[in-house]
C-alpha cells in the first residue's frame, strides 16, 4: 500500500494541473487501459470530488443523501523501505498506514476507499491519539480539532482492482503547521458514480 508513494517526484512541475485550479479544458487522466482519459468523460460529481480541497465525507453525504460510516479496515505502524518525498520521509522512518472505507449506513454501498500514510509524530498529541483510536475520518478529525491545514492534490488517474473493478483515484497531501504530514489516496468505484441517482 505504501509502495505506491515510493519514487514520486516532489518537483512542483510534476504535479497535476488540478493542484491549484478546478478547470483545465483539455485535461486528461492516465487510464487503466493505457490510454489518456479526457476528464470530461467522468460524471460531473466525480470530477468535483477529484479536485475538492474540502471534506469528501460531507460531500458524499449531501449528494447521496445518507449518513456515511468511516470503517477502518487496517491500521498499523510500519517502517518505510524507501523515501517518500511527498511527506519528506526517509528510509527507515516510521509511519502510520491506514486503510479505511466510506460506506453508506442505509444502503451499505461502498462510496470510496482511502489509503493513508501518516507521519504521526508530526501531529499534535491529542489529534494523534484520536487518529490511532480510529474515532472518525481524518478530514472530519482535522475539522473538529481546529487544526490549520492545507490540502494539495498531487496525483490522479484511473485504476483497475484485482477483482476487475474500475476506480478513479486521487492522491493529496495534508500540510499541518507548514509541514507535509499526511498522504491520502481516495479511490472511487466508477460504476457507482455513473449510475443514475435513485428517485423516491
Amino acid at each position: 500500500m505504501v509502495a505506491r508513494y515510493y519514487n514520486k517526484s516532489n518537483d512542483p512541475a510534476c504535479f497535476q494541473p488540478f493542484r491549484s485550479g478546478g478547470f483545465h479544458r483539455d485535461a486528461t487522466l492516465p487510464g487503466y487501459d493505457g490510454e489518456a482519459w479526457p476528464i470530461t468523460r467522468l460524471p460531473p460529481f466525480l470530477r468535483a470530488l477529484l479536485v475538492t480541497d474540502g471534506t469528501v465525507t460531507k460531500m458524499l453525504e449531501a449528494y447521496f443523501w445518507e449518513p456515511l460510516e468511516v470503517r477502518t479496515l487496517e491500521q498499523e505502524f510500519v517502517q518505510a523501505t524507501q523515501a517518500i518525498a511527498w511527506i519528506s520521509l526517509q528510509p527507515g522512518d516510521r509511519l502510520l498506514r491506514r486503510h479505511a472505507r466510506l460506506i453508506g449506513r442505509d444502503s451499505g454501498q461502498v462510496y470510496a476507499n482511502a489509503l493513508s500514510a501518516i507521519r504521526a509524530e508530526r501531529v499534535p498529541e491529542a489529534f494523534r491519539q484520536r487518529l490511532i483510536d480510529r474515532e472518525i475520518g481524518i478530514g472530519v478529525l482535522i475539522r473538529d480539532s481546529g487544526l490549520e491545514s492545507y490540502r494539495e492534490v498531487l496525483d490522479m488517474g484511473l485504476e483497475e482492482t484485482e477483482t476487475g473493478e474500475k476506480t478513479v483515484f486521487r492522491t493529496y497531501r495534508i500540510i499541518i503547521e507548514r509541514a507535509p504530514v499526511i498522504l491520502i489516496t481516495e479511490s472511487f468505484p466508477l460504476a457507482v458514480y455513473q449510475s443514475p441517482m435513485p428517485t423516491e
